[in-house]
């Protein structure tokens, strides 16, 4: 697997990146929000409480979406700083 460096790329092209991946992290968002509102719901319907940690442990599979933007976002900065 070829790795993905951040460093060769230009900084429009980081910009797009960093914007597509938002857009696709705030679709995702809002899809695990309705779902783990669901969840909640047939978790107190049903009475099958393990459907809560089930909606709750979801959550984290955003975690690497916000984690890339956090690159993103800090390779933005160091070369911004540099050219000023």
């Amino acid at each position: 697997m070829k790795a993905n460096k951040l460093s060769e790329l230009s900084i429009e092209e980081l910009e797009s990146k960093k914007k597509t991946i938002l857009s696709a992290t705030i679709g995702l968002g809002i899809v695990m929000i309705i779902a783990c509102c669901t969840l909640f719901y047939f978790a107190i319907t049903s009475k099958n409480f393990a459907l809560i940690a089930v909606a709750i442990g979801s959550s984290l599979t955003l975690m690497p979406c916000f984690i890339s933007v956090g690159q993103i976002n800090t390779e933005i900065k160091s070369r911004k700083s540099k050219y000023l």
